[in-house]
């Protein structure tokens, strides 16, 4: 055992990686519907810590590994996180969040006031440990000196362990049932025009009386199929080809022009044919549609976008995006040019704009970084929390200027997942000789202490969200993630409930929860502290 500990010790890649291996090995193991996924990898690093203790891993690595992951999920959900934050059911995660973190603070109190030798200072530790918050251990750390840290070090591990395990345990109890809504898809109509009305409008007069993302791609004029040209005036006789990614939307537009009439279009495809090409070019990614002048001479149209899995109905202020496939109606002979003007390389998916998102994170680190003053509290500073709030920002924004803030959805998910992978890597075997040595000599008490207040913010924050406001399992399962606060939980969400919602809820309540944590121990360490 010795010698596989100092070979560990002295080849510290190697260990990361053979946690990382063996981690997402057992992770991957299902117990009647119980798996632990990427966060069986940090069970594995507290082994391998605990096996090897002199192995020494930076801590930078870790951060850059939480870095990777808080970023992108900052730039993957920025627009659903500000939506989400200005609805009512953004209001009542946050409140779901806020009355666990409160009630989780008052049973800390009581055992210090209660529980004989329970110390103030590592009974913080231990409530920053529990919410794996390490900028609310630096707000105790500031008035308590290093006693703080005996307690965190004890309770982080039991704050990413017990919520994946209580969640697990709930999955697999109740079993809920996910809403999971399909991704938008293109649909077609195609219309015979006959209604009286229309007869002489021109299709860009006829184009502004229909429904958003319903669009006139062609016209079927005298056995040829031709292009939505908007000076071009409907005839009697005329076939139009409508897109759009809403069927109800799309046919109750078709009946403003007649009856349909499938096929007439479609059928022919000599003149007029459809083709999908990859967005790789940079001086198309990052622009409008309203931007993009597609030269006349291709007669084309675009008719959609598809990013991820999902169709997305064209208007003035969609941005393309590096990975995007973008849907077009054209001429056979002007596929060549369109290939070139779009790119159109697969490698596309995996372009991520590393000018954009080094700024990105300068900005991030930067905000996180300022020192915030308080009235009777001192000081506080956001840490990755900042991160994340610049991030989501961006996110939304995803351009400005010359510089592009978006990723293509599958490099944005191998970066988020590789990060989460080393941070916890890192964390579980940094953690582990400590926390075996802590919990057999004096830690039992906030151990206990710990698996009490992170066990109060799942099931307070599970049972608030989703029997009193109404909140559906995979929004909850990120709420809990956001209030517990440590990614592990985001992932477990995830495998648990594998909609877009836990990451919406988890950047809905992360940066919150964060400032509050660091508040609610400000204030009480400059309460009960000495002096």
């Amino acid at each position: 055992m010795n010698e596989i500990s100092h070979f560990l010790s002295a080849q510290p890649l190697l260990a990361l990686f053979l946690t990382i291996a063996i981690g997402y090995w057992l992770g991957a193991l299902s117990v009647r519907g119980f798996a632990l996924g990427s966060g069986a990898v940090l069970f594995v690093g507290l082994a391998v810590g605990a096996a090897a203790p002199t192995l020494k891993l930076p801590p930078l690595l870790g951060n850059l590994g939480l870095m990777l992951f808080l970023y992108g999920v900052g730039i993957a959900y920025g627009a659903q996180f500000l939506r989400g934050l200005s609805s009512a059911e953004g209001v009542k995660a946050n409140a779901a969040a806020l009355i666990a973190v409160l009630l989780a603070l008052g049973l800390m109190l009581a055992a210090v006031a209660y529980w004989p030798g329970m110390e103030l200072s590592k009974a913080l530790g231990a409530y920053a440990g529990a919410g794996t918050s390490t900028a609310a251990l630096q707000a105790a750390l500031a008035v308590f000196g290093a006693e703080p840290a005996t307690g965190y070090s004890v309770a982080y591990p039991v704050g990413v362990a017990i919520p994946i395990v209580l969640l697990g345990l709930y999955n697999a109890w109740r079993k809920p049932v996910l809403l999971q809504p399909k991704p938008p898809m293109l649909h077609v109509e195609e219309v015979d025009v006959q209604e009286f009305t229309v007869l002489g409008m021109s299709i860009a007069t006829a184009s502004q009386t229909l429904p958003r993302g319903v669009t006139i791609a062609a016209v079927r004029r005298g056995h040829h199929n031709v292009g939505a040209s908007g000076t071009t005036e409907l005839q009697r006789g005329d076939v139009l080809l409508l897109t759009g990614t809403d069927r109800t939307a799309l046919r109750n537009a078709a009946l403003r022009f007649g009856p349909s009439d499938p096929g007439r279009v479609l059928r022919d495809r000599s003149e007029l044919d459809y083709a999908r090409f990859f967005i790789s070019n940079p001086a198309v990614a990052g622009k409008r549609m309203a931007d993009l002048q597609l030269p006349p001479e291709l007669h084309a149209r675009v008719l959609h976008l598809r990013r991820s899995d999902a169709d997305l109905a064209p208007h003035d202020d969609r941005q393309f995006e590096f990975g995007d496939r973008v849907g077009v109606l054209a001429p056979r002979d002007s596929f060549a040019a369109l290939s070139k003007l779009f790119g159109d390389s697969v490698r596309g998916t995996g372009e991520v704009s590393y000018i954009g998102m080094g700024v990105g994170v300068v900005l991030g680190l930067g905000v996180g970084a300022i020192v915030w003053p308080l009235p009777l509290l001192g000081h506080f500073s956001l840490g990755f929390a900042g991160l994340l709030l610049v991030a989501l920002l961006l996110g939304w924004r995803r351009r400005t200027g010359p510089l592009q803030w978006a990723m293509p959805v599958s490099a944005n998910l191998v970066l988020r997942n590789f990060g989460l992978t080393v941070f916890l890597a890192v964390v579980g075997i940094s953690s582990g000789a400590t926390f075996a040595s802590t919990v057999a000599h004096s830690g039992l008490m906030y151990l206990a202490l710990g698996s009490a207040i992170v066990a109060t913010l799942v099931i307070v924050t599970l049972l608030v969200a989703t029997l009193v406001f109404k909140l559906p399992f995979d929004t909850a399962t990120g709420v809990v993630a956001g209030a517990t606060g440590n990614p592990a939980i985001l992932a477990f969400s995830n495998r648990i409930a594998p909609t877009d919602k836990p990451d919406i809820g988890y950047a809905m309540i992360f940066p919150s929860m964060t400032v509050v944590k660091i508040l609610l121990v400000q204030a009480v360490a400059l309460w009960g502290g000495p002096g």
